[in-house]
């Protein structure tokens, strides 16, 4: 009887897709998308984007650059005219969950406190938590390069104001957003231990990263929830020859060693399919691996994912957690772009046309796995 038995339930696991663990979610994990919230007047038509098209597309994250796109109760002073209100994020919300997607708010800190000659709302209301200062940003345009060699603007870490600013605007995202976790951005931070900055200077870049990782990390962590950063300042340019952009040239790279394991690592590489996620999943972390606009670097990044989950070791395959599309224009952009209402015009990649190419390539991945 006990024969009969064993027999019936090896056959159930080997023909019955409900006992299969050959799915989607096993190749690939997680099947995200990277984006700028809408504004007031453009939520209603993202909110169909997410119920018709991310669910179709069976994306399951949803991470969204909020920043100063919503209406702050506990610094109102720090948000954008046009940001959304309480009631709209609850829209959000709930069509996400409707679909089972994870949604994810982001909040640039450290770096990207300021673009072109346009100065970030903490850093405008907030001049003292400037680690720069003295570059004076002028009126009109102003792009990198420039006179002052100023890409984006950072706050001073060891500014003994900034964390209880940020971390208000931190809890109040995270609880509206009814979030799990919280991407603090984190990226192309190239203003770090100023020589002119009187508290940075003389500090160790790396563990001046470190530190401001560990302290959002801990802060989250204090409430359950996990912290989210982009990998670039994590890895070494000079060795890997990948460059200041995609790497650090600024020594912040040995921060890698310093941080805790569990902070989740965003990889992004637009130009190539370099394998860095191999970095860190060696080192400990988990990570998703980010395209943009280059559909072949897209789908040799997936192809990548897919190797390195079907021959990692057990310890290593749950690391690497699958894509993430990242889109780096206006909401309303991205939607005119993907619905065709406009043709794209950028030279150098097509980021909408990316996003569906990467995405039916994922498809074939479900076709062949009902197959």
């Amino acid at each position: 009887m006990k024969a009969l038995i064993l027999k019936i339930f090896v056959l159930l696991i080997t023909f019955c897709p409900v006992y299969s663990q050959n799915t989607l979610d096993e190749r690939i994990p997680v099947r995200g998308l990277c984006v700028k919230a809408p504004n007031t007047n453009e939520l209603d038509r993202f909110v169909t984007f997410i119920d018709e098209e991310l669910s179709r597309l069976q994306t399951n994250l949803l991470i969204l650059r909020v920043d100063y796109g919503y209406q702050y109760t506990r610094h109102p002073e720090l948000a954008d005219a046009d940001g959304l209100t309480a009631e709209q994020v609850k829209k959000l919300v709930a069509v996400c969950k409707k679909h089972g997607i994870r949604l994810i708010p982001q909040v640039n800190l450290f770096g990207h406190q300021s673009w072109h000659g346009t100065i970030s709302n903490l850093l405008r209301e907030y001049p003292q938590f400037d680690e720069t200062p003295w570059v004076e940003l002028p009126k009109g345009e102003y792009k990198w390069p420039n006179e002052d060699g100023l890409y984006c603007k950072s706050y001073c870490p060891l500014h003994p104001e900034v964390h209880k600013v940020v971390f208000e605007l931190v809890d109040e995202i995270v609880t509206i957003f009814e979030a799990d976790a919280f991407h603090a951005g984190m990226d192309e931070v190239f203003y770090i231990g100023e020589e002119k900055c009187p508290r940075c200077n003389g500090h160790d870049k790396a563990q001046l990263f470190a530190d401001e990782v560990r302290k959002i990390r801990n802060h989250l962590a204090a409430q359950g929830k996990e912290l989210w950063i982009w990998g670039d300042r994590l890895i070494d340019g000079k060795t890997t020859g990948i460059g200041m952009w995609e790497a650090s040239m600024n020594n912040t790279h040995r921060a890698i060693d310093l941080i805790p394991k569990d902070v989740v690592i965003n990889d992004w590489h637009y130009e190539r399919a370099d394998p860095t996620a191999v970095i860190f999943a060696t080192k400990g972390f988990r990570v998703a691996t980010c395209p943009w606009r280059n559909s072949t670097v897209a789908k040799k990044q997936l192809q990548q994912i897919l190797s390195l989950r079907e021959e990692a070791t057990p310890v290593l395959k749950d690391r690497y957690l699958g894509m993430i599309q990242t889109i780096w224009t206006g909401n309303t952009n991205f939607l005119d772009l993907y619905y065709g209402v406009k043709k794209n015009q950028d030279p150098n990649g097509d980021q909408a046309g990316c996003f569906k190419e990467l995405f039916a390539e994922i498809a074939k991945l479900d076709g062949d796995l009902k197959e």
